[in-house]
């Protein structure tokens, strides 16, 4: 029986080779993003690259390249403020 397509957190951490790439994304987006709070307003690939390394995690340079190709010219804050109100529109909040 199974609940769910086998996207979620649980499914990639138990099965990292079938995970989705989005998924594995992730990773990438959080580096940027973690520069971006450590004061880099635009990181570059060099700044992920010592985020993940720091931290053990393998990298792809394809992948950070993606990053930092659609990320040119944008603003963090701006997409999360965009993004923001999609992710309002799921609810979730008590009362």
């Amino acid at each position: 029986l199974k609940a769910h397509p086998g996207t979620c957190t649980y499914c990639y951490l138990r099965a990292p080779a079938q995970a989705s790439t989005s998924a594995m994304g992730m990773k990438y987006l959080g580096a940027y993003l973690m520069a971006v709070i450590g004061g880099k307003e635009s990181p570059t690939a060099d700044d992920i690259k010592a985020i993940l390394e720091a931290g053990g995690i393998e990298f792809e340079q394809d992948m950070i390249d993606r990053v930092i190709a659609r990320m040119d010219g944008k603003q963090a804050h701006e997409l999360i403020a965009e993004g923001y109100g999609k992710f309002a529109a799921c609810g979730g909040g008590g009362g």
